[in-house]
């Protein structure tokens, strides 16, 4: 499993917890058939200066499928500057909720 955590550059203005609320609210169904996506969370620092997501993916190939030329030029026209992307090897999850431990993607 891989993980990626994509990070916006900070800026001088901050975001409300309500705005980004509705911001990310309005494209995260956009993600539901993304292929090997098995998770994302958009973040927002708490002081609202910074602004993100965290990927949970089935294997790299996926990952790199979704951030594509077209999606790293559609981001950085919409947030004004270029994400950040790090990659993560995620060998074992906790899932609590389900009260599992995983040491390969779910494929459900």
């Amino acid at each position: 499993m891989i993980v990626t955590v994509v990070t916006f550059p900070e800026t001088t203005e901050a975001i409300s917890i309500e705005d980004a609320a509705e911001q990310f609210g309005g494209n995260a169904a956009s993600y539901l058939d993304t292929p090997g996506l098995l998770w994302k969370a958009y973040l927002r620092r708490e002081d609202g200066r910074q602004v993100g997501g965290t990927y949970w993916w089935t294997d790299r190939a996926s990952a790199e499928a979704r951030f594509n030329p077209g999606w790293l030029e559609g981001v950085t026209k919409k947030y004004g500057q270029a994400p950040t992307i790090e990659w993560f090897d995620a060998p074992v999850v906790a899932d609590a909720r389900n009260n599992v431990v995983l040491t390969e993607a779910p494929t459900d």
